[in-house]
């Protein structure tokens, strides 16, 4: 018996170390320099939005998921193109239930630079209740491109007024949202409304390792690859922010899990990795992004950002943001147990972490869906400055935190393990 089980014991260090010596061969320092010494050069210019410097880095993070052998998003393209549009109200007027409305209670989300509706324009009404949550009725309005009269609960001016403003990116999209500030049920109404309108193209690089036994279960591994493109030279004359922790080393990561997992071919849920863009902007690419799945089909998402500097507890360590929220964390723990990796809460919750990157989108809408970083947040020097470059980056340390998310998140690949849903509740705290 004794020998018996010292056999099994060898048996599982054999294959441990197998394991061990696969993965680094994929997932190492040499790697990770090279997708990241491309992503921040020079030559990227910083990667801003609608420049061509954007569209060098999209394509050549394409050619990397091509590399990789996973599939395009659609057809025979990565490139998830939607546009954008910036508009500003010009004037809105209207009457409900033989009323005047006044301006300041209507608002249009449009693409249209102008609207003229009525109780005979086949516009859905839709109420937006005190306890409802604005933000993600619209978002599922927007996801049908149908027309709707929105009723909205004066409980929500505060947001309303923001929407209202106008000056404003939202996506381009077939439907119509019109907006009014009021309790009561709409009965008869004629509303116009004018807005100037402009139009501006963008892109998400995506990449799909369709699942075995479950197809239709998605796991996302993300990271937005825009910057903050060219600015004012600094004292030592340098005009370029590179962003080379803010988010390449996230978009680094993103390439390196997709030509592992590739490699695996054991995944039993659909996995999908994503490169956003116009997260500096607002989230606008993980937005467009969120609209094209059902949440409810999306067990999980690992968004990448700022991984290439130690974080606060040293090497071989980062945090979960909205580590609270689901039991997700705990999954990666017990995954991760007896690597010598940990992953820890967010250490800065002043900071609002878990709703300032590309995971909050899909976490409204009750996915769990956590950012991983080791940012020290209340002290990172080179943060949105000049001198986020390479050269100070820890590449093999960004090598073990990007092995610690694959091993991570095995029980989840696999279909084992489905964390807990983010709930309205959590959100609130």
């Amino acid at each position: 018996m004794v020998k018996r089980y010292s056999y099994f014991i060898l048996l599982l260090l054999v294959k441990q170390a197998a394991f061990c010596q696969s993965i680094d061969k994929i997932i190492n320092a040499q790697e990770v320099e090279r997708i990241e010494r491309t992503l921040a050069s020079d030559e990227m210019r910083g990667r801003k939005i609608f420049t061509p410097d954007i569209d060098r880095a999209a394509d050549f993070i394409a050619a990397e998921f091509k590399k990789a052998g996973i599939q395009p998003v659609k057809d025979n393209s990565y490139l998830q193109e939607f546009a954008m549009v910036r508009t500003a109200p010009v004037s809105a007027s209207g009457t409900m239930n033989g009323k005047t409305l006044a301006d300041k209670d209507i608002a249009v989300i449009s693409s249209q630079s102008a609207l003229s509706v009525n109780q005979a324009s086949g516009y859905k009404q839709v109420r937006i209740q005190a306890k409802d949550t604005l933000p993600v009725t619209i978002g599922r309005l927007q996801r049908t491109d149908g027309d709707y009269l929105l009723m909205v609960d004066t409980a929500h001016r505060p947001l309303f007024e923001r929407i209202k403003r106008g000056g404003r990116s939202q996506f381009a999209s077939k439907g119509n949202i019109v907006m009014v500030l009021s309790n009561q049920e709409a009965g008869e109404y004629a509303i116009e409304f004018k807005q100037t309108v402009a139009t501006m193209p963008l892109k998400n690089v995506v990449g799909i390792l369709p699942g075995k036994s479950k197809k239709e279960e998605y796991v996302i591994f993300s990271g937005h690859y825009d910057h903050l493109g060219v600015g004012s030279a600094n004292t030592a004359g340098d005009s370029i922010y590179n962003g080379a922790n803010d988010d390449a080393a996230g978009v680094t990561a993103v390439i390196m899990l997709a030509n592992y997992f590739a490699k695996q071919k054991n995944n039993e849920r659909t996995l999908i990795f994503a490169a956003f863009t116009a997260e500096e902007s607002g989230g606008f690419g993980s937005s467009y992004f969120s609209q094209q799945f059902n949440p409810d089909q999306v067990m999980a998402m690992f968004n990448i950002e700022m991984i290439g500097t130690e974080s606060k507890w040293g090497t071989n360590s980062a945090f979960i943001t909205g580590y609270e929220k689901t039991d997700m964390g705990k999954i990666l723990e017990k995954n991760l147990k007896g690597t010598g990796f940990t992953f820890y809460p967010d250490p800065y919750p002043s900071q609002q972490l878990f709703y300032r990157s590309d995971n909050a989108t899909l976490a409204r809408l009750g996915v769990p869906a956590h950012t991983i970083s080791t940012s020290k947040m209340d002290s990172e020097k080179y943060y949105h400055t000049q001198e986020d470059e390479i050269e100070t980056l820890d590449m093999k340390n960004m090598a073990a935190i990007i092995k610690a998310i694959a091993i991570s998140s095995t029980s989840i690949v696999a279909g084992k393990d489905t964390p807990t849903r983010v709930t309205s509740e959590s959100l609130k705290r």
